[in-house]
Parts: C-alpha cells; sequence; structure tokens
C-alpha cells in the first residue's frame, strides 16, 4: 500500500508525520510525505520520499517583520489552496490512501475523492476539533462573548468558508466536482482521528465512536546530546529551558528569559528557534542551542518554559518536567490550561512575558510539589500513538471512504 502523509506547518506538525510514516514504513508500506521545505534535508536523511509543498516557513517568525494586512492575508489563504491542490494532486498519484494532520489541510480530502483513495484527517489537538463541550481554538478575530460552543463552530465554518472555501469550490468545480457548503466538516469527516495522548489531551467524550485517538505520534529521538551542551547540564543544578520553537519573539525576550532564572538561583538553556532568540554572550550561567533532541534534554533540566505547542508539552510532560506554558495562539491556550489543571506547571497571560511573569510562573514550577506531580505523571503519557495509528491505518483503509 502507497500512503502519502500530507501537512503544513513548523517542526510540530512535521515531526509526529514522520514518526507515523516510519512505523507504516517498518510494517512494509511505501510513503511519502508532503511538507515544507523546510525539513528535505532531514528527510532525505532519513530516506523518505518527500515531496516540498509551498515556501520555506522558517523567516515568519521573525519580530522585526510587519503584520500582515487583512488583504495579504485573504492572498496567502487563497494562496495556499491553490498550491494544495496542485502540489498534493502530484504528490498524491498512485497513493492507495492519503492523510492530512494538522491545520490548513483544504485540498487533500478533494483529491481523495477524485482518485477513489482512502482518506483520513487527524488532529493533534482535541480543542481544534467540533465538540458541543468545548468552544473552537481562539482567534485574534473572535471578539469575547457569550455564544455556546455551537454557535461559535458555526461561526467558524462560515469564516472558513468566506476565507478559504471559494479557492476550494473552484479546484472542485475545475475538477467536475459538486461544491462544498461546511469546509471543516469535509476536511474533518465524520470521523477524525485525534493523534494526542489520552492522559495529557483526552477528547472530552470518551465512549464517542466519532473520534478515534490513537495517542500522540511520537518520533523516537535517538541523537545524543552536544559534547559541550553535556559538560554545560553536568557542571551544576539542572537549568532551566527556554524556547519558543517556530513562533515570533523579539529579541529582548532572551534577556527576559535569562533574568527570570536567576531570579531562582537557575542557569538558562535558550533555544534559538526560528526567531533566532540569542543566549547572552559571555554569561557563563547562559547556552544557547539551536534544533535539538528535546526528549533527552528535558529529562535533565529543572523545568520547561516554552509556547504550549502540542508536541514540546508532550515531551515536556512525558520526560517527567516541570512546565511554564507562555501560549501565543490557536491550541497554545489549551494546553497552558491542561498544564495548570494537572498540576504540571504554571501559565502566563498570551503574548510576550515580562520578566514579572515569568518570574512569578517559574516559581510555580520549580517547586517541589509541581516536579513531584511532573514525575508522577509522566508515566501515564503513552509512547506508541504512532505504532497505534499505523496498526489502525491498514486494518481500516480497505474499508475506509473518502
Amino acid at each position: 500500500m502507497r500512503v502519502l502523509l500530507s501537512t503544513i506547518g513548523s517542526r510540530g506538525e512535521v515531526q509526529p508525520v514522520v514518526a507515523l510514516a516510519s512505523e507504516l514504513r517498518a510494517l512494509g508500506q511505501d510513503v511519502r510525505l508532503c511538507v515544507p521545505p523546510d525539513f528535505r534535508d532531514w528527510l532525505d536523511e532519513l530516506g523518505f520520499d518527500v515531496v516540498p509543498i509551498g515556501p520555506e516557513l522558517r523567516g515568519t517568525a521573525s519580530a522585526s517583520g510587519n503584520r500582515p494586512t487583512p488583504e495579504q492575508l485573504r492572498k496567502a489563504a487563497e494562496d495556499t489552496v491553490v498550491t494544495q491542490f496542485e502540489t498534493i494532486t502530484a504528490a498524491a498519484e498512485g497513493c492507495d490512501v492519503l492523510v492530512a494532520a494538522g491545520a490548513l489541510q483544504f485540498a487533500t480530502r478533494s483529491i481523495a475523492q477524485r482518485t477513489g483513495a482512502a482518506y483520513v484527517y487527524a488532529s493533534f489537538c482535541p480543542i481544534t476539533l467540533p465538540s458541543d463541550l468545548h468552544a473552537p481554538p481562539p482567534m485574534p478575530w473572535r471578539a469575547p462573548g457569550t455564544a455556546g460552543n455551537r454557535a461559535l463552530w458555526d461561526e467558524d465554518a462560515k469564516r472558513w468558508m468566506a476565507l478559504f472555501g471559494g479557492k476550494v469550490n473552484a479546484s472542485r468545480a475545475a475538477a467536475g466536482q459538486d461544491p462544498v457548503d461546511d469546509l471543516p466538516r469535509h476536511v474533518f469527516t465524520d470521523r477524525p482521528w485525534l493523534a494526542a495522548d489520552a492522559a495529557l489531551a483526552p477528547w472530552p467524550e470518551p465512549a464517542d465512536p466519532r473520534v478515534v485517538q490513537t495517542g500522540a505520534w511520537i518520533w523516537p529521538d535517538e541523537r545524543p546530546l552536544p559534547a559541550d551542551l553535556a559538560e554545560f547540564l553536568d557542571a551544576g543544578e539542572p537549568p532551566v529551558y527556554f524556547g519558543f520553537g517556530s513562533m515570533r519573539a523579539p529579541g529582548e525576550l532572551a534577556e527576559v528569559m535569562l533574568a527570570s532564572a536567576r531570579a531562582h538561583g537557575r542557569r538558562a538553556i535558550i533555544a534559538r528557534g526560528w526567531a533566532g532568540l540569542a543566549a547572552v554572550a559571555g554569561q557563563p550561567d547562559c547556552f544557547g542551542i539551536g534544533e535539538i533532541n528535546q526528549q533527552a534534554l528535558f529529562k535533565r533540566v529543572g523545568a520547561v518554559v516554552h509556547h504550549g505547542g502540542a508536541g514540546t508539552t508532550t515531551a515536556a510532560a512525558r520526560a517527567g518536567a516541570p512546565q511554564v506554558v507562555v501560549p501565543q495562539m490557536y491550541d497554545q491556550h489549551y494546553f497552558a490550561g491542561r498544564v495548570r489543571e494537572l498540576g504540571l506547571g504554571a501559565a502566563t497571560e498570551p503574548g510576550v512575558p515580562t520578566a514579572e511573569a515569568l518570574t512569578s510562573a517559574l516559581g510555580v514550577a520549580l517547586t517541589s510539589s509541581v516536579a513531584g506531580a511532573a514525575r508522577q505523571f509522566a508515566g501515564k503519557v503513552r509512547a506508541d500513538g504512532a505504532s497505534v495509528a499505523a496498526r489502525q491505518l491498514l486494518a481500516t483503509v480497505p474499508l475506509a471512504s473518502a
């Protein structure tokens, strides 16, 4: 069987897809990946067939650039739909099943319907899938109000149609397909998958047969930590890790991070991320890193301060590390709430944190009670989600329908 796995996003979206691809390949399946070109070299090294989609995304995290205007956002929305139909159509040639993972997947199901391939949609966070038990993810355009969850999901569907539906239906019409009038339902299907850990991010209706929760898709990272980083870790008390992943962030945030660690007598490890945050030069209590094996590093730090992406939150929880979540957008607010609810750490207000706010939140995370709760919770986080998903795919695809 030939499988196409498609996602658009940062490493937080791509690495889980690689985990599933690795499991499928181990089961003898032919796998192709359609991902942003930022990850082409890495996936070539792993021996995967890769079709790059769209422009590189890494440059979008700089806080120095101007934020896009509404007109630019609309054009970007239309352009991504056109690009997806063009690129995924070519990538899907000869494939028996198409798996669309994460946000912004607008073309894959239409292409599956054209080719007769089976189709599966997978989300990495429960709050991104419709339910009467929760509202959609917070978005900048949504004003606070008292509308019920169902009304908010209906509003989301209308916005999806306004932004993306025209180009989706234009492409469908060109291929002789009927238009869709509810784009989220079309993308998600009536039986979406949830690739999130059931202890950390459970579906709110456990007995709901519509949603297949496989567990988080965790790629087993076996890379050793760099020797100079290992030396830094060995030189004193476990430091605090700070990283914002692919998020926009001002350069001065690195100084705020270091100040909050110093306020608690801790050293700091600062991940540059896509925003290019720089460790304060010449400071012996601060170490800067690039892309690294989080699974190994998080077991050796006193706390993990991050933006609340699904992958980083899961990695920290699995490592037993206390967390401070600084949410910026979308599902990150959900994971900030879960870290607080589970007693695994603290969260700041959304946006760029002040030194005072970060110091206060870090004080909570570094308490012995939180550290103990984080260590205990680590045993509940499963590592076999990608294996479960691969077996599920092989068991259900022959019966699946696009």
